[in-house]
């Protein structure tokens, strides 16, 4: 993954750019698709609404990511996405797609390679889903931080993003706090113990293995 922030940035001049306000929706989910997006500053979460109605948050994504992908050839959006700050995002049409790529060949490949990492994104959570919940909150909670540094969360978006109670965050959070594992400061949480985090990751019978080199790599 961070092999891909910033990749696109050569090509911004072929986008258009839009400056939207905090919790704004760039797109909705099942909508027909107008292109891609870039985050070039700001937040923007990814959520998935399923059959039974239930929203849950699926990604946050970092500055310097493409977004949105799948709006390609006018497909319709398989998520939502949403501002969680004022942001600066890039929009691509299908016409923009094609001129770049033929005006870099590279590109194409950047572009290949952000999707497949999307879907590797949806491996994960389908491989976490009937995980316990400190499994799910230590994945997730490394996959933020690997993808964004310190991460800026508070605790009923993060319940969201993993799909449980706010009190059951909280619970497992003031645990790994007096366990010395995380620090809580604000709406940050810095891990102190990365390779216990990364033990409770891994404690159950569902998970992908090198998950860590997943993160990394692409």
């Amino acid at each position: 993954m961070k092999n891909l922030r910033y990749a696109w940035t050569p090509y911004l001049k072929y986008g258009k750019k839009l400056e939207i306000e905090e919790n704004s929706v760039v797109y909705h989910q099942g909508a027909e698709g107008r292109g891609f997006f870039f985050l070039s500053t700001g937040g923007i979460k990814i959520t998935l609404l399923s059959q039974e109605g239930v929203e849950r948050t699926v990604n946050y994504v970092p500055e310097g990511m493409l977004f949105g992908e799948h709006g390609a050839r006018k497909e319709a959006y398989l998520t939502s996405a949403i501002t969680t700050s004022p942001s600066v995002i890039y929009n691509f049409s299908d016409e923009a797609l094609v001129k770049i790529c033929t005006d870099h060949p590279e590109a194409a490949c950047i572009f290949t390679n952000s999707l497949i990492y999307k879907f590797r994104i949806l491996a994960e959570i389908i491989s976490f889903l009937n995980s316990p919940v400190e499994q799910q909150m230590a994945h997730y909670l490394l996959k933020l931080i690997n993808e964004n540094g310190n991460f800026s969360i508070d605790q009923t978006s993060f319940a969201r993003y993993i799909g449980t109670s706010r009190i059951t965050v909280n619970k497992i959070l003031n645990k790994w706090k007096n366990q010395k594992l995380i620090q809580l400061s604000n709406r940050t949480i810095d891990i102190l113990d990365i390779n216990r985090l990364k033990n409770i990751r891994d404690s159950g019978s569902n998970h992908i293995s090198n998950l860590d080199i997943l993160m990394l790599t692409m």
